[in-house]
């Protein structure tokens, strides 16, 4: 099932919603989208790794293989930005698929207006161009490189796999080192919207950055997190 919209923006939705999906892939369409709609798991993840499509929308429960199983497939060779759509009020689905490596979520059922807000705000965040105070094209701490160019990561010269919304966060630390960011404004920074009530999305992908770039070479810690507030990466020395 194919509807192409008005503008070259290639979306992947998963979902075993049969009748859901038509009706999702017609209203995104109206919306600019070129929208693609597979109804099991390992036709996902097929389809994510194609090259074809520029974002997936992916359910949790699906047929032969589940959303956090595609996930953790797509997420081993791809950072195509996702967003999980998960059953509404079920905290573990969030947290489970932030930690494997979703973009953000959606509760079902969701206001389909709020679904095209998030799908916007995912999309900016792999568009847009990143750039440092004074024109820097690279940040640099510790052994951490961020070139701001290609959005490519570095640590102790090796790669580091990060996603769009990582290396957003990893990015606002850095710029910002030893200076608390509050968790609303990271949220507004890295997510492209405002923190909610138990919203655990900025937390997650906090997490997700300081479990890639592990502690320092000589052990200590490289993020605080003040509780209740927010975080800073901690100056070297």
């Amino acid at each position: 099932m194919t509807t192409t919209g008005k503008n070259n923006t290639r979306l992947l939705l998963i979902d075993d919603d049969i009748e859901l999906c038509e009706l999702l892939v017609e209203y995104l369409a109206t919306e600019g989208f070129s929208v693609v709609a597979v109804h099991d798991g390992e036709s996902g993840v097929k389809a994510a790794l194609s090259g074809n499509h520029d974002m997936v929308l992916l359910d949790v429960t699906l047929p032969k293989l589940n959303g956090f199983e595609a996930l953790r497939q797509i997420r081993q060779r791809s950072n195509i930005p996702v967003l999980m759509l998960t059953a509404r009020g079920d905290d573990v689905d969030r947290i489970i698929g932030l930690e494997i490596g979703a973009d953000d979520y959606l509760p079902k059922p969701y206001n389909h207006r709020e679904l095209v807000a998030r799908i916007k705000a995912i999309l900016r965040r792999g568009k847009t161009p990143v750039l440092a105070k004074g024109g820097i094209r690279t940040l640099q701490i510790d052994d951490i490189a961020l070139n701001l160019a290609n959005r490519e990561a570095t640590i102790a010269g090796e790669p580091l796999e990060l996603t769009a919304t990582e290396f957003l966060v990893l990015k606002s630390l850095i710029e910002r080192a030893g200076e608390l960011i509050s968790r609303d404004e990271l949220t507004q920074i890295a997510l492209n919207r405002n923190l909610t009530l138990y919203d655990r999305a900025i937390d997650m992908h906090v997490s997700n950055v300081r479990k890639k770039i592990g502690a320092r070479p000589d052990g200590s810690q490289r993020i605080k997190t003040v509780r209740g507030s927010g975080y800073f990466y901690i100056l070297p020395g």
